[in-house]
């Protein structure tokens, strides 16, 4: 809290947000403590997922929430008049697209069975611990717009702006270009499992500009949280703290759990195929950057 305090955030301000920071990382304890013993990254993924969903929905109602553990508990009262609109925009953002990720991501592993970036890790309690913990760095880290905005008492914003208008257009284009490369790669496979073709891998639709546009719309919707933060009344450091939320999530999938992996199997298993070689060498690996930039080998 004192490094909250530094940032010249008010004292307000420094105890809701503190607060939702360390429910965060005790929420994801939570689950390691279940899961580490028993080796199991079943529940992973939608622990992730409601992080987001908890966070956000306490970052809203923390008063009424801490005061529950005082002297004097208020009754629940879960109200939007109470919100200014800028925390009910930012908190729907960050509730529908955690919603739909960890259903998909639920739906995934119970399909599978078992997520195949675990079977070494979960073996290992000190290093499926520290994966636990780096999750709720992560819901921190990209949820904090919300948090931020969401700590600010309704009464201190100042009234929707361009910026906030900006922010959510950005935030559904993101969400958007997400959604149909999803359903495109859905389609594709069914039509794959039908023996409508025997394509190898997608290169159609929003595939042919990326190699993995999924992941570039979560990159594009991530950036779109920050511009209403940097509305609210919060000290110009705080501000662009937020801002650490979209870069945070590029750096992630770009050079850790998100392409390398992808592209290290995709090699394994047509490294050596002209067709992939071909879209590979055409197609840029996420960002479809011009002057041929980004494509080729990851």
């Amino acid at each position: 809290m004192s490094f909250l305090s530094f940032l010249g955030l008010h004292p307000v301000v420094t105890s809701r947000l503190a607060g939702v920071i360390g429910f965060t990382y005790a929420y994801q304890a939570l689950f390691a403590s279940y899961a580490v013993p028993n080796k199991t990254e079943k529940y992973y993924d939608l622990a992730g997922s409601t992080g987001f969903i908890t966070s956000t929905i306490l970052s809203l109602y923390y008063p009424t929430v801490r005061s529950w553990f005082t002297s004097s508990p208020q009754a629940l009262n879960f109200s939007l008049g109470a919100h200014h609109p800028r925390q009910l925009l930012v908190s729907a953002m960050m509730l529908l697209w955690a919603g739909r990720l960890g259903t998909y991501l639920f739906q995934r592993i119970m399909r599978d069975g078992s997520d195949s970036r675990f079977d070494d890790l979960k073996t290992r309690p000190l290093i499926f611990t520290g994966m636990w913990f780096g999750q709720a760095l992560w819901v921190t880290l990209v949820g904090l717009p919300a948090y931020l905005v969401n700590s600010v008492p309704a009464a201190a914003h100042p009234a929707l702006g361009l910026k906030d208008l900006i922010g959510v257009s950005i935030w559904a284009a993101g969400l958007g270009l997400e959604i149909i490369a999803d359903r495109e790669k859905s389609a594709w496979r069914a039509a794959k499992n039908d023996k409508k073709h025997e394509e190898k891998f997608i290169s159609s639709g929003v595939w042919a500009w990326s190699r993995h546009p999924n992941y570039l719309g979560e990159v594009i919707l991530q950036s779109g949280p920050p511009l209403l933060a940097l509305t609210a009344p919060l000290p110009p450091t705080v501000k662009y703290l937020a801002c650490i939320s979209p870069f945070f999530s590029y750096v992630l999938l770009r050079y850790g759990s998100g392409v390398p992996p992808l592209e290290e199997s995709a090699e394994k298993k047509w490294g050596k195929d002209e067709g992939w070689k071909k879209y590979r060498d055409q197609t840029s690996v996420l960002v479809p950057w011009p002057a041929g930039l980004g494509k080729g080998k990851a």
